[in-house]
């Protein structure tokens, strides 16, 4: 099977997966009727369902999901790290830290998108500027600030649970875990994953020799710090509103980018929009059960694609052990 013809099949799996999150829940809706308000929406109550509070969630999920795989992609082939994920540099850390001392304060979701936006700044200003050595920095100690940076954004997202008032903490740990059910109007964030994979796309054969080394890239003609800049940048802005969109969701940007490799993907050409389907896909269905499978108890998504993900990347450095063995 051709890569084109690959990446149909991921679109189609990504759209089955959205029909799917949008048809289950503790209301199911026949897939005739789905199509129907779907097409011709009404005042109905399958239109209400369908229109107001599933699709908008669905497609928050699905951007969500996808962001962050299009970002741990990127943070995988720039580090050379096959372990990387989008929240390595903290700058998702300082997102959560704005959105949650905004929850602490008892402000509005517009304030506490701007803190988080103000949080992610002020974390990649100081990860950035921490990395600068006579001018210039290397992946290496740029991942190595980012760890410690993260760390000291944790403790003071402990500090602001311990701090807050009991009736609160509650929400604030379930977005903190990840929880799509306060996603708003999912059109922004749909809006910068277009941007950024339109941004991305270009530099995908300049991703495929830098995965070779950086010496390499060089050697062979990439501006290896001008695409290192440029795709730290694409990685860090699609973390933070992966962040802003459905808080911490772990293991999504870390395990898909594997996954797509695995299904014969490793051109980053094919790599990028087949992460960004099937990160998004992803999510949906992880959400779907979140939601759904407890009804009307739902549960933070972030706690199931952590089930998910242990087992399976367990399953993946297995398999290279015996690739190494072997």
């Amino acid at each position: 099977m051709s890569r084109a013809a690959g990446i149909v099949v991921l679109s189609l799996i990504a759209a089955a997966g959205i029909a799917i999150g949008i048809a289950a829940g503790s209301v199911s809706i026949p897939l005739p009727e789905l199509v129907s308000a779907l097409l011709h929406p009404g005042s109905d109550a399958i239109s209400d369902i369908v229109w107001k509070l599933r699709l908008p969630r669905v497609l928050a999920a699905f951007s969500c999901g996808a962001l962050l795989a299009l970002a741990g992609t990127l943070m995988q082939v720039l580090l050379r790290n096959p372990l990387a994920d989008p929240y390595v540099f903290g700058i998702s850390g300082g997102a959560a830290l704005g959105v949650m001392f905004g929850m602490l304060l008892g402000l509005g979701t517009l304030m506490q998108t701007g803190l988080g936006l103000g949080g992610a700044v002020l974390a990649s200003a100081l990860v950035f500027g921490l990395s600068l050595r006579a001018g210039n920095w290397n992946p290496y100690r740029l991942l190595l600030t980012g760890v410690v940076v993260a760390a000291g954004l944790n403790a003071l997202l402990s500090l602001i649970l311990v701090l807050a008032p009991q009736t609160a903490v509650k929400g604030m740990l379930y977005w903190l875990m990840g929880d799509l059910g306060y996603a708003g109007n999912p059109l922004p964030a749909l809006v910068v994953l277009v941007l950024l994979f339109v941004v991305a796309m270009p530099f995908a054969p300049a991703m495929n020799v830098l995965a070779l080394g950086r010496m390499k890239a060089q050697s062979l003609g990439v501006a290896v710090s001008g695409v290192e800049v440029v795709l730290f940048g694409v990685a860090a802005v699609a973390a933070v509103t992966a962040v802003l969109v459905g808080g911490t969701v772990g293991f999504v940007g870390l395990i898909v980018p594997h996954l797509v490799r695995l299904a014969g993907f490793a051109d980053h050409r094919w790599l990028l929009p087949g992460s960004i389907l099937i990160g998004g896909g992803f999510l949906v269905m992880a959400d779907t059960v979140a939601r759904s499978a407890w009804a009307p108890l739902q549960f933070p998504v972030g706690v199931l694609t952590a089930l998910l993900g242990v087992p399976i990347l367990l399953l993946l450095l297995a398999g290279k052990n015996k690739d190494a063995a072997h």
